[in-house]
């Protein structure tokens, strides 16, 4: 019985470890060598031989026999794409999010609540101008900061922003960014009550944005689509219009996601 447990642990070790080093490479460092990814990780060079000779035997990693260094394989890729495919926010957003990008010419992000203490960019299209806020797919931020994170906090419960606010510090990014939790609260009661948040340089400095919730089911928010732009351009922008245009297409994602979810109920 002691060996089947200890079996079980170590192979639990090891899934945990192939994770970490997963989660290693990024947009920042595609490309990461053994002593690198040492470091990173802190796993040993046997066990780290092992278990990245496996990922590169798997797919999921390549090794460049020139420079020594590995980098994410294809078979991600692979299984990138059928996420995407069978993902239901994802099919149902991304039609609207190129037409709302086509409309304004500005960058459009879908963003999801993220381990519940954070939210994720699981979706960017790029704006036309030279002139861009990038946000990278994968980018995790905290929810008090920035209208596409505030509009999915606002939607939570009342016990549940409590929880939240009680335990992570509300970290300044910048001199618009709120740090005071009442002052915090009583804009997100604003952002409920009017179905939109909007950003003045909170997080990414010099950024603008809007913001408003995805409803995947009667009155639950997990989800928000925004339109990101620099506020260097912010003169050639209405932004009633901007709200009004992202609140049709947040009406029309929102429409699709309760369908489906209708059609599985039996």
């Amino acid at each position: 019985m002691e060996e089947k447990v200890m079996d079980k642990n170590y192979s639990m070790k090891t899934i945990h470890r192939t994770i970490k080093i997963i989660k290693s490479f990024s947009l920042t460092k595609p490309s990461l060598s053994m002593t690198e990814l040492n470091e990173m990780t802190g796993i040993s060079i046997p066990s780290l031989q092992r278990i990245l000779s496996t990922l590169v035997y798997e797919g999921f990693l390549q090794r460049n026999e020139k420079t020594k260094k590995y980098q994410l394989g294809m078979e991600l890729y692979f299984l990138g794409n059928l996420v995407q495919k069978n993902s239901n926010i994802l099919n149902a957003a991304m039609e609207v999010m190129e037409r709302i990008r086509e409309e304004t010419s500005e960058s459009v992000s879908l963003n999801t609540l993220f381990q519940n203490k954070s939210q994720k960019c699981i979706a960017f299209l790029k704006s036309y101008h030279e002139l861009v806020t990038e946000i990278h797919i994968g980018l995790v931020s905290p929810l008090h900061a920035g209208a596409s994170a505030k509009v999915i906090l606002a939607h939570m419960t009342e016990d549940e922003i409590r929880k939240y606010l009680e335990s992570h510090p509300l970290e300044k990014f910048s001199e618009s960014t709120i740090h005071d939790r009442d002052k915090l609260v009583d804009e997100l009661k604003q952002i409920r009550q009017n179905g939109y948040a909007v950003s003045y340089g909170e997080r990414v400095k010099g950024a603008f944005s809007v913001s408003v919730p995805i409803f995947s089911s009667i009155d639950h928010v997990e989800d928000s689509m925004s339109i990101t732009i620099p506020i260097a351009r912010m003169e050639e922008y209405d932004v009633n219009n901007l709200i009004s245009i992202l609140k049709g297409g947040s009406s029309e994602v929102t429409k699709k996601l309760l369908q489906r979810s209708d059609s599985l109920d039996f």
